[in-house]
């Protein structure tokens, strides 16, 4: 299982590690090993949060996630996405990004480091939402009952979630306006743009998350429809017919997926850039990383983790409204990557432990009964 799951990553590795040697010695092969390590730490709970979604996709559509979802994963987001960056932030074309790339490494890691503003506005906004419907969502299992009970009421005020994403990015807007006003820099600019950016990723959540949503609804009711025709057909002998809207609905929830991914791998893409500004290391980096997430995810879909650890998927979440308040920081203050990474490790695996207690309450529990 194991083999079969992780085989294609184990290979990409083998290969991205012999390609690290051939171009820059053992050198780029340290630096290439070091990069995979950041992806994974920092990219855990997007597996898991993947898994939740993957899970409710048939297997043709898990192999999708794995074949083209990888290819945009590895060569759009941690290929092209710096490249575009460049492109938009110093208004030149792509193939002048992608020189600048190979032959002014320097220039090309400050120009990306200048537009880290608007990402992480982005981004943390996008990561923000989901979050926040996470946490104001009524659910039967609740690991931090204390405090999401009080939210889940809350979370019954409509379009709670986006009005305080907006405070909140109206305060990261405005204090980075404030900071630049007190260092007598005139940033007018980089509040605006971020302010810009932040209302881009709330829209592009709503409308993948929307979109999705809607399907997946579809979906649901088209699934209660052909259960009653096929009753109906065992009364009368009639065939069944298929259930078109399962396609539109796996889609949707496929681009939400890639959406997902783009946002989570923004610090992975900007962390990188403490290890190297070498555009070819970090996509071998960054690519052998975003194949083990794939691979993790699928995973965790087969072996049906996230159904005998409950408090798996509330870990990640919070995981993820921390990496959305560190994003949103990172628009004025520097923060380490490692910091990044252990905050989403720590919450998970307090997450898992706690689901092994349970488990074992439960056991105990059904143990007494039975005596």
């Amino acid at each position: 299982m194991v083999l079969k799951t992780f085989g294609w990553s184990f290979a990409i590795t083998a290969l991205g590690l012999v390609a690290a040697v051939f171009y820059g010695g053992w050198q780029a092969f340290g630096i290439v090993a070091i990069l995979s390590v950041l992806e994974i730490s920092l990219s855990f709970d997007n597996a898991v949060v993947n898994a939740g979604i993957l899970k409710k996709m048939n297997a043709f559509w898990q192999k999708i996630f794995l074949t083209i979802g990888v290819l945009i994963a590895v060569f759009g987001m941690r290929l092209v996405f710096p490249v575009v960056i460049v492109a938009i932030s110093a208004k030149i074309g792509p193939i002048e990004a992608v020189e600048l790339a190979l032959n002014d490494k320097e220039m090309y890691e400050q120009l990306v480091t200048d537009a880290h503003p608007s990402i992480a506005a982005f981004g943390g906004m996008f990561l923000l939402m989901i979050f926040l419907d996470f946490i104001f969502e009524d659910r039967d299992i609740k690991w931090l009952a204390w405090l999401e009970r009080p939210l889940a009421k809350l979370g019954k005020v409509d379009m709670l979630s986006a009005c305080i994403a907006l405070i909140v990015l109206v305060i990261a807007s405005m204090t980075v306006g404030a900071n630049a006003h007190q260092h007598g820099g005139i940033h007018v600019d980089k509040a605006q743009t971020v302010l810009i950016s932040g209302i881009l990723g709330l829209i592009t959540y709503m409308v993948v998350g929307g979109l999705s949503g809607y399907f997946e609804n579809k979906l649901e009711e088209e699934e209660e429809a052909e259960h009653e025709a096929e009753e109906e057909a065992k009364r009368t002998g009639k065939p069944v017919s298929a259930v078109a809207m399962a396609g539109k609905a796996a889609f949707f929830m496929f681009l939400y997926l890639e959406v997902l991914d783009a946002s989570f791998s923004f610090d992975g893409v900007i962390g990188a850039f403490a290890i190297t500004n070498d555009i070819v290391l970090m996509a071998l980096g960054l690519g052998i990383g975003a194949m083990y997430v794939r691979s993790l995810t699928v995973y965790l879909v087969r072996q049906g983790t996230l159904d005998d650890y409950v408090y798996l998927e509330h870990g990640a979440h919070y995981a993820i409204g921390a990496l959305a308040v560190i994003l949103l920081v990172t628009i004025q203050y520097e923060i380490n990557e490692i910091i990044t990474g252990l905050v989403g490790v720590l919450l998970i695996g307090w997450s898992f432990w706690s689901s092994v207690r349970r488990n074992k309450r439960l056991e105990l529990e059904g143990s007494t009964a039975e005596a």
